[in-house]
C-alpha cells in the first residue's frame, strides 16, 4: 500500500519505467534550484517574541509530534503566512 497521491504515483511509475529524461540544460536548472533553495532557507534575521506559556507548550508539543525543533516550526508557520499559503478557517 502506497502513501503517494495520484500525481506522485505517476511520477514514480514514469521513473521506474525509465520514461523520465533530464532536460538539455539540467546543470543550469539544477544550479537555479540550488540558489532558490538557499535563498528560501537563509536565516539572516533574528526576532524576539513573547508568548503565553500555554501557547509555547502547545508549539513545542506540535513540533515534537512533527519531529522538528519548535523554532523551526514557528519559522515555517510564519513563512507560510507571509507567503499566503495559510488560509483562515471560517468559524461559521
Amino acid at each position: 500500500m502506497s502513501n503517494f497521491d495520484s500525481e506522485e504515483q505517476d511520477i514514480l511509475d514514469a521513473f521506474e519505467a525509465g520514461r523520465l529524461q533530464r532536460p538539455e540544460n539540467h546543470e543550469k536548472e539544477l544550479e537555479s534550484h540550488r540558489e532558490i533553495a538557499a535563498a528560501t532557507f537563509k536565516k539572516d534575521a533574528r526576532i524576539n517574541i513573547r508568548l503565553s506559556s500555554k501557547d509555547l507548550r502547545a508549539l513545542q508539543a506540535r513540533a515534537l509530534k512533527e519531529g522538528i525543533p519548535y523554532q523551526t516550526l514557528v519559522s515555517s508557520v510564519l513563512h507560510k503566512f507571509v507567503d499566503g499559503q495559510l488560509v483562515e478557517k471560517s468559524t461559521s
